[in-house]
């Protein structure tokens, strides 16, 4: 049934080729932009999760206690 629905349809062939041309376009895209990342900014997002309430970086030896 779904391959007759698609038959009939025209041009099936080039949403194939469409959809493979936009994942390796946004797959691109996201590679470019992850490279292009700075080792600072890197390592100020990377001690985010660490961080207390107040943006104060905690470290691994000063973990508070409650």
């Amino acid at each position: 049934m779904i391959r007759d629905a698609l038959m009939e349809i025209g041009g099936v062939g080039l949403y194939g080729v469409v959809s493979v041309l936009l994942f390796f376009t946004v797959f691109g895209v996201a590679m470019v932009s992850a490279f292009r990342l700075r080792r600072p900014f890197l390592d100020t997002m990377g001690g985010l999760p660490l961080a207390d309430d107040h943006g104060v970086k905690v470290k691994s030896e000063e973990v508070p206690h409650e």
